[in-house]
C-alpha cells in the first residue's frame, strides 16, 4: 500500500502516493536497499540475472523470476504468483544486485525455481488491493475480540490481506503453544475467506509494526536490520552498563540489538587490561580491583582492609605489578606506581555563555517622581498629627544674629546727635 500522508497519486500508482510507495513515509522506507550496481555494465559474456525482489506489507520481501521479460524498475507495482491466486507488491530491486541479496540470504540461485511475476498491476488490481488493505484495521480488531472470547493466550499483532482478497494472514505472538483450530473456524465464518496463521517472535513483531527507539530514530529491525542475533546480559557488563531492564530492553521487551554493535570494540580494548579477578600483591597487603575505565585506560584498586581508599593505576602499571608477582616479587605499595596527572593552568574550555545573566539586558526598575513625592507628603502629614512636626531651618546665612537681638535694636531710642 502506498502512503496515506501524501497527496493523491496519479493513475497507476497507489492511492495517496506520488512516488510509487518510495517516498519514505508510512513504512515505505522499510528495509530499502541502494542499488549500487545499477550504473555498471555487465561483461559481454555474462547473462543478466532475470529476477526481482518484491516487497509486500511492512518488511516482507520475496524473490520472483521475470519469465516474461517485463521491463521493471524500482517502485513498479506488479502482480506476483501466490497460492492461491495472485498477490500485489512493489519492486524494490532488479538486476545483478538481486543475485547478491539471494546469496546473502542463502537462497539457491535457481531462477527457474522461483515464483513468477505475472504482469504489471492494472488499475483494477490496485483498486482491489487498496480496498482490502483499508479493511485490515477493522479485521484485526474483530479478530482480537474473537481470540479473547475463546480464551486463547495469544496476541494478534498484524493482519495482511492478499492482493486479490482471496486469503488473509494473521500474525500472532504467544508464550506457549496455542490450539487455534476453533479460532480458524470462527475466522472463516466471520470473514468468509481463506485463513492462514503465522507465529512470529517478539523481535519480528516489533520489526513489522515499527516505531521510534530511545535514541530518537526508527527501529533498526524495521529499517535495515534483517538478522536477529541473540543478545546476552554479558554484553552490557562488558560495556559497563547498569543492568536496568527498563533501559536495556527495547520495544519488543527483549534486550536491545544495538548492545552488540560496539561489543567487539570493547572486547578488543579489554585485551590490554588485566583480569579484574587478579589481586595485586604488595608488602602493604593484597589489593583488589574495584572499577575500570576503558576510555581512560585506568583501574582503581583498594587494599582488602581499606576499601574506602582507592588508588588509580594505569593498565600498564597494573600489568607490571602482576608480572612482578609472577616472579615472586612484591612492591612496597601501590602508591609507588600512581602517576599524578599534570595540572592544567588554563581551562581548555570555558562556558562564557553560561556565565552571563539572563536579565543582563533588562532595565533596572526606577520609581517615578510622583510616587516619591506622594510618600514624602504622607510622611510629613503623619508627623504633624503626632505633634512631632519637623523643625524648619532658618533662611539665609546662619551667622546672622538671633531674632531677640534684632528686636532689641529696633526698640532702642535714637540719640540727640542722630
Amino acid at each position: 500500500m502506498g502512503c496515506t500522508s501524501c497527496a493523491t497519486g496519479t493513475t497507476g500508482q497507489p492511492k495517496g502516493c506520488k512516488n510509487n510507495g518510495t517516498c519514505g513515509t508510512d513504512g515505505c522506507n522499510k528495509l530499502t536497499v541502494f542499488d549500487w550496481l545499477s550504473n555498471m555494465q555487465l561483461p559481454a559474456d555474462m547473462e543478466p540475472f532475470n529476477a526481482a525482489e518484491v516487497r509486500f506489507k511492512n518488511g516482507r520481501k520475496e524473490f520472483f523470476q521475470n519469465s516474461e521479460n517485463i521491463t521493471l524498475s524500482i517502485g513498479d507495482i506488479v502482480a506476483t504468483e501466490a497460492s492461491p491466486g495472485h498477490d500485489i507488491g512493489i519492486v524494490t530491486l532488479t538486476g545483478e544486485l538481486v543475485r547478491v541479496q539471494m546469496r546473502k540470504k542463502k537462497i539457491p540461485l535457481k531462477v527457474q525455481a522461483l515464483p513468477k511475476i505475472y504482469r504489471k498491476a492494472t488499475q483494477k488490481d490496485i483498486d482491489i488491493w487498496q480496498g482490502v488493505r483499508d479493511k485490515e484495521a477493522d479485521v484485526q480488531k474483530r479478530s482480537r475480540q474473537i481470540a479473547i472470547r475463546l480464551g486463547l493466550q495469544m496476541k494478534i499483532s498484524d493482519v495482511e490481506f492478499q492482493g486479490d482478497a482471496s486469503k488473509v494472514i494473521f500474525y500472532y505472538t504467544a508464550e506457549e503453544r496455542v490450539d487455534f483450530r476453533e479460532l480458524i473456524k470462527e475466522f472463516a465464518r466471520t470473514f468468509n475467506t481463506r485463513i492462514e496463521m503465522k507465529q512470529v517472535g517478539f523481535r519480528q513483531e516489533a520489526a513489522r509494526l515499527g516505531g521510534i527507539g530511545s535514541c530518537g530514530r526508527e527501529l533498526c529491525c524495521s529499517t535495515w536490520l534483517t538478522d536477529f542475533r541473540s543478545v546476552n546480559t554479558s554484553a552490557a557488563r562488558y560495556q559497563q552498563l547498569s543492568l536496568n531492564p527498563q533501559k536495556l530492553a527495547g520495544q519488543c521487551g527483549k534486550l536491545k540489538c544495538c548492545l552488540n554493535y560496539e561489543l567487539d570494540t570493547y572486547l578488543e580494548a579489554l585485551e590490554s587490561f588485566p583480569s579484574t579477578d587478579t589481586k595485586l600483591q604488595t608488602e602493604k597487603g593484597y589489593a583488589t580491583c574495584q572499577k575500570i575505565d576503558i576510555f581512560k585506560g585506568v583501574l582503581w584498586y583498594a587494599y582488602e582492609k581499606e576499601f574506602m581508599n582507592w588508588h588509580e593505576l594505569s593498565a600498564e602499571k597494573a600489568n607490571e605489578i602482576i608480572e612482578l608477582n609472577k616472579k615472586g616479587k612484591k612492591p612496597m605499595a601501590l602508591e609507588e606506581f600512581i602517576i599524578e596527572a599534570p595540572k592544567i593552568d588554563k581551562e581548555p574550555f570555558s562556558n562564557t555563555v553560561g556565565q552571563d545573566s539572563l536579565t543582563r539586558f533588562d532595565k533596572p526598575k526606577q520609581k517615578s517622581k510622583k510616587r516619591r513625592n506622594k510618600k514624602r507628603n504622607k510622611k510629613s502629614s503623619v508627623d504633624a498629627t503626632s505633634g512631632n512636626a519637623p523643625k524648619r531651618k532658618p533662611r539665609g546665612n546662619s551667622s546672622k544674629p538671633s531674632g531677640n537681638r534684632s528686636q532689641k535694636n529696633r526698640n532702642r531710642k535714637p540719640k540727640k546727635d542722630e
